[in-house]
């Protein structure tokens, strides 16, 4: 949200001697790089006008009666929090100096003339963000005179990634445009093999929420003397955007359940949150699932939400997932507290960190779901990509579970006669799959898992430094960190000798696989790579669950012998009949097929867990004519239901910044297998290119949305 990635600026304002403040928000002749740092975008007019990045330094300009003495001296104070100190930066005397120095609090004079003294206000990148009080002080011979406080003329202090001694410094335009000032995006779901997609109106920009930020800040009740340090602002964040400890911005809810509040697949960006979290004084907003917390996560220093698919969810500090399985290889679902989410969302946000050795800049990883606490709290990171790519769990903040959920392995254990528990079988690669985020400059998916953990199979001379091992191997690096990594876990010895291995079991999905409303196909696969023949016993299992890898209920169960003859390939035809789970679904149309089997022959143990969904239909959104500011302006949004029952009270929701703020439409019905079309209205307010954003709600159907660009004209330039 607006706080992990807020950025430290400069601005330019009016101060009357005595009187109120008259701040500069933009206007038509900005140049270019003011225009770049967009702060004028901002509807709340304590917000101002940044300076370009050659000279970044505040400007006063204060209305004198007449030329000040040149015995006079002034000086600002800036004031911020409840109890603003001068040793703890939150209490700023700005000196009159000569000529400004960077790095340091300071004021000089620019331009003078007989009714207005014009100063340049440096501040320190270090300086602590929030919002400041300013007043100003001459002193005379004659006497003391300074400026009145007025609530609605307090300057925001931001982080600055246009800042090269910032901590969020990010060198790249390009970057800084996508990851700082875009506020559309795109989050991804679904499952490695089936990636959706849905549009995200961060909506930085917008009336009122860079207040709100501050608001979620001050909730917090963090001493701001910390402020100035993006790693403990991030981490402050991270824990207030969820509310199970702290009254934060949202209630997370995965129960299906979402009569009291919004349903999560419903929402289509951060502004409604955030304005309704601050227009009830820190009522948390309900609901909210992962890719709702990182969504409202992703705003301000350059920050970006990524997508993590086949997710790991470690409970018991092992670093690996472990999957139990009774005498008969069937799931003891009691013991099954780690679970594989088909996909989680958390946001990477750009920072240095001193704390850390060097190397482990850049990006890093915070996570507002609530999954697991973090000293005492339900917060995560930020950690170290690169520390999370080299299995460095032991560094902070949270490097561990993070490690865990991209780059773990995942093992069986059967229960033994005696009740104890013996691993069986190892998966490796099954978690951290197609990490994903918006490309810069496009809507592309861009995967970006090399990044978050080393290619497999990738070969070099390495040397295990956590270990002090002396001697150089040649592994692979993936293995590598996993297994440095896991020697830290709670199941250090969790590794065994692998036994022959034979046969193989893979799962395959035709094309994007099925769709909701239809009856479900997949290809089973055994492979015999040896030269006698097979038997293997062959169970299956599929039960209906959250996204987060929950089961909810079996659905269904099988059991089969196969022969399979040497060197050949047997294919299985595993099906799913609609009626089998119409009455069965949650949220996410998640499913997961699991399968274990042993070979009667060698007793080799077969297991693998498939996760998939059934695909919803997306709502399709036609512009109708012109998109001009200022006038009304039409669209056609249709949609065909994919089920044979009637969808009960259905709401449409529609929201796009400078288009229009967020609507509900009451529908009701809509028939099995019926289409529907309606026409909306409204006034476009700002220019450029936007994007409309739409979601279905209703109990029978979740996860529908969709997404149209409009180039909207100036009334200026159509008049021309």
């Amino acid at each position: 949200m607006g706080l992990p990635a807020l950025g430290k600026i400069n601005a330019a304002l009016n101060l009357s001697m005595v009187a109120s403040v008259d701040y500069e928000t933009g206007s038509e002749d900005m140049s270019p790089s003011e225009l770049s740092h967009r702060p004028a975008c901002f509807s709340a007019t304590s917000v101002l006008k940044i300076s370009p990045p050659e000279s970044p330094s505040l400007v006063l300009s204060l209305a004198v009666h007449s030329q000040l003495p040149l015995r006079c001296q002034s000086a600002a104070r800036w004031y911020s929090g409840p109890l603003p100190a001068v040793s703890k930066g939150t209490h700023v005397i700005v000196p009159l100096v000569e000529d400004l120095e960077d790095g340091r609090w300071e004021a000089a004079v620019a331009q003078q003339d007989d009714r207005r003294l014009m100063l340049s206000v440096n501040s320190p990148p270090t300086a602590v963000i929030g919002r400041y009080q300013l007043t100003v002080e001459t002193s005379c011979p004659s006497g003391q005179a300074s400026s009145r406080h007025d609530p609605a003329d307090d300057i925001y202090m931001l982080f600055n990634p246009w800042c090269e001694d910032d901590a969020v410094f990010l060198d790249s335009e390009e970057e800084r445009q996508e990851f700082v000032l875009n506020d559309v995006g795109r989050i991804y779901y679904g499952t490695q093999l089936q990636i959706g997609e849905r549009t995200w109106d961060y909506g930085q920009f917008n009336n009122g929420i860079l207040a709100s930020c501050l608001f979620v800040l001050d909730r917090s009740q963090t001493p701001n003397s910390g402020w100035g340090n993006p790693i403990n602002v991030a981490r402050i964040i991270s824990a207030m955007i969820n509310s199970p400890d702290d009254l934060g911005v949202l209630e997370g809810n995965w129960s299906g359940d979402y009569s009291r509040g919004i349903s999560p697949t419903v929402w289509t960006g951060s502004v409604e949150i955030l304005q309704q979290y601050s227009a009830s004084k820190g009522t948390p907003v309900k609901y909210g699932q992962c890719w709702v917390f990182a969504g409202v996560f992703t705003t301000g220093i350059p920050a970006r939400t990524v997508t993590n698919f086949s997710s790991a969810h470690d409970t018991d500090v092992s670093l690996t997932t472990d999957v139990y399985l009774d005498e008969e290889l069937e799931p003891i679902e009691y013991l099954n507290a780690d679970s594989i989410w088909n996909f989680h969302v958390w946001t990477d946000c750009w920072m240095s960190r001193p704390d850390l050795p060097p190397g482990n800049g850049g990006w890093q990883t915070v996570d507002a779901t609530p999954q697991e606490t973090s000293q005492g709290m339900f917060r995560c990171g930020p950690a170290s990509l690169s520390a999370i790519r080299n299995g460095q769990v032991y560094l902070k903040h949270d490097c561990a579970f993070v490690f865990a959920e991209v780059n773990s392995d995942k093992i069986y254990w059967q229960k033994n006669k005696d009740g104890t528990f013996s691993q069986i079988y190892s998966e490796k690669n099954t978690v951290g799959l197609s990490i994903s985020t918006k490309a810069v400059g496009s809507d592309e998916r861009q995967d970006i898992t090399h990044l978050y953990k080393h290619p497999e199979g990738k070969t070099k001379e390495i040397m295990t430094q956590s270990y002090a091992i002396t001697q150089a191997t040649s592994k692979d690096e993936e293995r590598i960190a996993v297994e440095t990594a896991c020697r830290y876990g709670s199941k250090a010895a969790a590794y065994s000798s692998p036994t022959a291995e034979d046969v193989s079991l893979e799962v395959i999905m035709e094309g994007d696989g099925p769709r909701m409303g239809e009856d479900a196909e997949l290809t089973i696969r055994l492979r015999n790579v040896s030269s006698e023949p097979r038997t293997v016993t062959l169970h299956s299992q599929l039960a209906v669950m959250y996204y987060t890898g929950v089961h909810k209920d079996t659905v269904k169960k099988d059991k089969v012998d196969e022969e399979i003859l040497p060197n050949e390939v047997n294919d299985l035809t595993w099906e799913l009949k609609y009626d089998a789970y119409k009455n069965q679904l949650i949220d996410q149309a998640a499913l997961m097929l699991t399968l274990s089997g042993r070979v009667r022959e060698t007793q080799q143990v077969l297991a693998k867990q498939f996760s998939f969904r059934l695909r919803t239909p997306d709502l399709v959104i036609k512009p109708v004519g012109k998109a001009v500011v200022g006038q009304k302006m039409k669209v056609e949004i249709s949609f065909t239901n994919p089920l044979p029952l009637v969808l009960k009270a259905v709401i449409f929701h529609l929201e796009g910044t400078g288009l229009l703020p967020g609507k509900k439409i009451h529908y009701g019905d809509i028939g099995g297998h019926a289409p529907v079309s309606f026409v909306e209205d409204f006034v476009p307010t700002l220019p450029g290119p936007r994007k409309l954003l739409a979601s279905l709600d209703c109990r029978q159907l979740t996860q529908v949305h969709g997404v149209s660009d409009i180039a909207v004209e100036d009334k200026s330039s159509v008049a021309s």
